[in-house]
């Protein structure tokens, strides 16, 4: 398993974008190398990033072998990228992640029945310009 560490925390700046994005853009490393790349709603919680998705989709599979993951919002004239590493766990979710989903989405991860793992991010590196 990866050591994740201390979370890398993002500037004042890429925080307020990170809140006000819907999408990011978020990459995984399929079994053979390739890598998955999708666009995926997602929520910010202190230094990390939480994204909610169906335990049997390609990126769950691809986390339950590599936990490294990039994520990129999707401006590519102002670029925030995020190098990390993924954690998966079930219900029950803490209530800050599952409140923050229903403040940007109106989307209560809590009471979904198709999209029943949580992945949390923590950054190692961020970069922007």
């Amino acid at each position: 398993m990866i050591e994740s560490g201390p979370p890398a925390e993002p500037k004042a700046d890429v925080r307020a974008r990170l809140d006000e994005a819907r999408n990011l853009w978020l990459a995984t490393v399929r079994p053979d190398g390739r890598p998955h790349l999708i666009p995926i709603w997602f929520v910010l919680e202190g230094a990390r990033l939480y994204v909610c998705t169906a335990p049997d989709s390609v990126k769950a599979r691809n986390l339950a072998g590599n936990t490294r993951v990039a994520a990129a919002l999707e401006d590519g004239s102002h670029p925030v990228i995020c190098e990390g590493t993924a954690r998966s766990f079930e219900q029950p979710w803490p209530d800050e992640i599952v409140r923050r989903f229903v403040a940007k989405y109106d989307w209560d991860i809590g009471a979904e029945s198709t999209y029943t793992l949580l992945v949390e991010i923590t950054p190692s590196k961020w970069l922007s310009w």
